[in-house]
């Protein structure tokens, strides 16, 4: 199997509620074959290179990460600026998912290399279609070169 067959999503994300609607709304749109959630930003940060619990995982990198901001131990903006600073990840788009409307935080996303920065609607249908555009857009229409 080509390695780049496989969409892979790695979404950062503390509430349980949230990740589920955000996991369904990919899942529905056909979007991911292997979707992974963590729940805090150093869990992501040892998936991402591969230390702690998956120091074995196999190479590569996700297609995408959906980064909330405001997480326990390692928050979302030390998350994006880890990853954006590393050659092995810079390149892999960065969707901020978070409840913030605060301009500070969008400009600090932003500077760090954020991709996108969207606020997450309270509405279950339309935080649903949000992810899913989200994620058609990253993975579908947007052109990204094979080696993340």
């Amino acid at each position: 199997m080509n390695p780049y067959d496989q969409v892979e999503i790695l979404l950062v994300e503390d509430s349980p509620n949230d990740a589920e609607l955000a996991m369904r709304a990919l899942r529905k749109g056909g979007l991911a074959n292997k979707l992974l959630w963590v729940k805090d930003g150093e869990e992501a940060l040892d998936y991402l290179f591969r230390q702690g619990q998956y120091a074995d995982r196999e190479q590569g990198s996700p297609r995408l990460v959906f980064l909330d901001l405001k997480m326990p131990r390692v928050d979302g903006t030390q998350v994006l600026r880890q990853i954006k600073q590393d050659e092995r990840t810079r390149r892999i788009p960065v969707v901020i998912m978070t409840s913030s409307e605060e301009e500070s935080d969008m400009i600090r996303s932003y500077d760090l290399g954020a991709n996108s920065y969207v606020v997450k609607p309270l509405a279950f249908n339309a935080m649903v279609d949000v992810v899913h555009e989200a994620g058609y857009y990253w993975l579908a229409v947007n052109k990204h070169p094979q080696a993340l």
